[in-house]
């Protein structure tokens, strides 16, 4: 799984490296995945603020509330006037800066542990920012995301993520730590496809891998960790892919895939599973009727295979207008928010930050912060792989920590 990223980080270096000419040029090369990668990111926040509101009703309840459409565009928090996100996104952007920490430490020392070690640091910098009365300025950490006094707000954190984190272990797909399915997997894996920049077939299957064993570290059942590697291999189509591909045709080849990778190791039970379900949302997306019916027949969004489907099955429906996906994402019985987030992600890789209307920007709570955090994952560390980076803002957030 290493190649892959010696590979990516080579590639970062001798564009840091490259003089004259040629540095403006390599930049600008990396920047053609900048809409897309800002896309997922920020669409996965859209998403995820829109279902936050509804995320423990009923249909019905939704309906009475919000009216026979349901919820059609943002209930502001009363305080701050905000879209407010949640644990979602919050971790998601805990799972880049895990990423960025291990990737710059690499650059700067010429050592480098698995990222999952660096991702389960940054989780646990997380669980106390879900702590009441965690000391912001005191408190050792490393990820300059700790410092955002906005990130420091409980936002309905799943139960299975906190535990899992709060038992300082660290959790594998051949050594689980629980038998949890649960969505809180897929729904922050994201960064790894936004990142790392596959080159071949063999590269993709290690960030497919990747992905799972970041689910993984706090969810142990196969559902809930093999709807990350799908998730992560068809958000890698999305932003590095050639732009011929089809959401379908990247659904269709991220499962094929990850079934092979995983032959052997994850029983058919649990592989049959998971491809139903797929097959099913597929074949649901091409078929008339009301969107919250066909939802209900996936499930609701509580277990990684069925969030991964329902966010598939709204994303098939409407490829080209991010609103309907994104108001169909959270309109039903179940948890509305992790399948809008998981769908922005997705939608957001292949259409691109510019094909998300303003209106779901506009007073989306932490914007600047995930803007911020896209753009990073998208240039990386400027270090020339001797040591010394030029960068000092962004030594200030990936060597020492500080916002």
């Amino acid at each position: 799984m290493d190649d892959v990223f010696n590979r990516q980080e080579e590639n970062r270096i001798q564009a840091a490296s490259a003089g004259g000419k040629s540095a403006p040029v390599l930049r600008e090369e990396r920047e053609k995945a900048l809409d897309s990668i800002r896309g997922s990111l920020i669409g996965g926040a859209v998403g995820d603020a829109l279902g936050y509101p509804v995320e423990f009703m009923s249909w019905n309840q939704i309906i009475v509330k919000y009216g026979l459409k349901g919820i059609l565009k943002y209930a502001p928090d009363r305080r701050t006037g905000s879209a407010i996100i949640t644990d979602d996104t919050q971790m998601t952007l805990f799972t880049a800066n895990g990423i960025l920490i291990g990737e710059t430490e690499k650059r700067l020392k010429g050592v480098h542990k698995p990222i999952t070690e660096y991702v389960h640091q940054a989780y646990r910098e997380w669980m106390l920012t879900q702590e009441p009365g965690a000391d912001v300025i005191r408190m050792d950490h490393r990820c300059w995301l700790f410092e955002i006094p906005a990130l420091h707000v409980p936002r309905a954190p799943g139960l299975t993520c906190l535990a899992a984190i709060r038992s300082g272990k660290m959790g594998t797909t051949v050594k689980p730590i629980n038998n949890s399915k649960g969505c809180g997997g897929v729904m922050r894996v994201a960064p790894v496809a936004l990142y790392y920049r596959p080159e071949t077939d063999e590269d993709r299957r290690s960030l497919d891998e990747l992905g799972a064993e970041i689910a993984a570290i706090t969810h142990g059942h196969p559902l809930g960790w093999l709807p990350a590697a799908v998730m992560t291999h068809m958000i890698g189509v999305g932003v590095y892919g050639d732009g011929a591909k089809t959401i379908r045709a990247a659904a269709d080849e991220a499962w094929q895939t990850v079934r092979t990778i995983y032959r052997g190791r994850v029983s058919d039970e649990n592989l049959d599973a998971m491809e139903k379900l797929i097959v099913w949302a597929e074949k649901l997306s091409a078929v008339e009727g009301k969107d919250v019916d066909h939802i209900r027949s996936i499930g609701e969004g509580w277990t990684g295979d069925e969030a991964l489907a329902i966010a598939l099955y709204c994303c098939l429906r409407y490829p080209d207008d991010f609103s309907k996906a994104m108001i169909a994402a959270v309109n039903h019985d179940g948890d509305s928010d992790s399948t809008g987030a998981v769908a922005g992600n997705i939608l957001g890789a292949f259409i691109g930050e510019g094909a998300i209307e303003e209106k779901w920007k506009t007073d989306l709570e932490m914007l600047p912060v995930i803007t911020q955090m896209a753009d990073d994952l998208c240039h990386g560390c400027a270090a020339a792989g001797d040591g010394d980076c030029p960068d000092e803002n962004w030594l200030r957030k990936y060597r020492d920590g500080h916002a």
